[in-house]
């Protein structure tokens, strides 16, 4: 397939946009959510699960969902994958109860726990190494650009029509990314599939969902909740289970001598830290925006776009950086620049202006796109083509579970820096709870009592908080550009050690 020639760039375009419309709706529900709980009377428990239902299908889905790439094609999926969250789309956008939305986004989950595998399994079977990590960096900006701009779209449209609009983004784009899909991408499929794992399927899928449903729990509840320990210690045994049968199966749905490849455990390692690390940006910089700076969701996403244009800097150039000095040393420039964005952002105080946060942010979008790139083709070009879709569902499945523990860890980071740094004295106690839920919480008290020094008080906390968050994520940044010295060297046009280099008359290609 790699004998296509300029339309290997045009596929990449087909990818863009089946991520693109992933990556819109990433950031869509948490902004929608206050407009949601009024037009369905949803209750604070069916709120909750808009967010869980996508999330627990997505992690139960992505193993077996690449492993059917593999298996039927992977445009084939692609195609599926993308009606299946279009007609998703459209049935949360027009959900009459929040029971029927709750359904909608579970199947939303299965479509985009088929998509991504599909997206990262198609480039190695397109690109060699040398325009291989390019490859990568475009698709992995897209998926980064729908953080800002899922908000401001979004914002707009909830500001000019009612709730389902929102979800109605995903349409359009959907759409262009199926004909682009069909017009552009070729197909590719193992040619000798093997036997069905069932065991392997069910393990993987049961261990993954309980393990994401305990992170939910731990995050709204504390780690000691039994709701929490409970799934946790049971998606701990199923993965367990399953890797004990995984190592004794005759053909497995996962290869795991993969992870004795140390550019495949390694790669896939540096690209979970930077789910953890970005996490102080993506989530906690936004409630700064909003809360601190007083912007609405569209301006906090605006405000977010110096990060997306570090970014695409970086991507720029990484890739020239990486062949004249190797991934090592990308690795290393990309984690630093992240550590010290993260550490002059947690500098920030009640009084800070926007002027610190876009420099700050403008930085670590920089270090984002050295990173990323490198990392994930590091992994992805370990795999066997004919394994394209189940490897980069591992490396994916890796990813999202890390990043989940990441984001409940930090979130507790955050809260526990924001509480502690209250002032209570003298508040009636039926309203102290509510001030310690949250910045938002802190700030409708404020507003109700008409306390100007409570409001002030509670944004000093959340900046307390955000700057304690910022200096964990920069400390684990540190660490992991320690890691990347582990990072395999590699010349310019090599393979990745796991690769396989069959004949081309091997993988279907149309």
């Amino acid at each position: 397939m790699r004998t296509l020639g300029a339309r290997r760039w045009w596929a990449v375009g087909a990818l863009v946009l089946a991520v693109l419309a992933v990556g819109f709706d990433v950031t869509i529900l948490s902004l929608a959510l206050p407009a949601l709980a009024t037009g369905l009377h949803a209750s604070t428990s069916q709120l909750q699960w808009f967010v869980a239902a996508y999330t627990l299908v997505f992690a139960a889905a992505m193993i077996p969902g690449g492993m059917l790439g593999d298996r039927f094609g992977r445009k084939k999926m692609l195609l599926i994958a993308l009606v299946i969250f279009g007609g998703s789309s459209l049935a949360a956008a027009y959900a009459p109860s929040a029971g029927a939305f709750i359904a909608a986004r579970a199947v939303l989950g299965l479509g985009g726990a088929v998509i991504l595998p599909m997206v990262l399994g198609v480039v190695p079977t397109l690109f060699a190494h040398e325009e291989r990590r390019r490859a990568i960096a475009v698709v992995m900006g897209a998926s980064m650009v729908g953080y800002p701009v899922g908000p401001i779209l979004g914002g707009w449209l909830l500001g000019h029509f009612w709730w389902g609009a929102v979800f109605l983004i995903n349409v359009p784009v959907v759409v262009l990314a199926l004909l682009a899909t069909a017009a552009w991408l070729p197909e590719s499929r193992d040619a000798r599939p093997r036997r069905l794992d069932v065991p392997g399927v069910i393990g993987s899928s049961a261990g993954l969902a309980a393990l994401t449903y305990g992170v939910i729990q731990a995050g709204q509840y504390g780690w000691g909740d039994v709701t929490a320990t409970g799934p946790l210690a049971g998606g701990a045994v199923l993965i367990a289970c399953f890797v004990a049968w995984e190592r004794r199966a005759n053909e497995p749905l996962v290869d795991l001598t993969l992870f004795r490849n140390a550019s495949f455990s390694v790669g896939t390692l540096l690209g979970t830290a930077v789910n953890f690390v970005m996490f102080g940006v993506l989530f906690a910089v936004p409630q700064y925006f909003q809360a601190v700076l007083g912007t609405d969701a569209m301006g906090g996403g605006v405000r977010l776009l110096p990060l997306i244009g570090g970014m695409l800097a970086g991507v720029a150039v990484a890739d020239r950086f990486a062949v004249r000095a190797g991934a090592r040393a990308v690795v290393g420039l990309g984690y630093a620049l992240l550590a010290g964005a993260m550490f002059a952002g947690a500098t920030t105080s009640a009084g800070s202006g926007y002027g610190l946060a876009a420099a700050w942010i403008t930085v670590a979008g920089l270090g984002l796109g050295f990173v990323m790139p490198v990392a994930m083709d590091a992994a992805i070009g370990t795999l066997r083509e004919e394994a394209g879709g189940v490897g980069s569902a591992l490396i994916q499945a890796v990813r999202m579970v890390g990043g989940s523990f990441g984001a409940a860890i930090l979130g507790s980071v955050l809260n526990s820096g924001y509480r502690g740094h209250l002032d209570l004295t003298g508040l009636p106690p039926i309203v102290v709870h509510e001030v310690r839920t949250g910045v938002y919480g802190g700030l409708e008290v404020a507003r109700r009592t008409g306390s100007a020094a409570l409001a002030g008080d509670v944004r000093a906390a959340f900046v307390h908080g955000m700057d304690v968050l910022l200096v964990v994520s920069a400390s684990l940044g540190v660490l992991a550009a320690l890691l990347g010295l582990f990072l395999p060297s590699r010349r310019p046009g090599e393979v990745g050690s796991g690769r396989s280099e069959r004949p081309e008359s091997e993988h279907e290609a149309v």
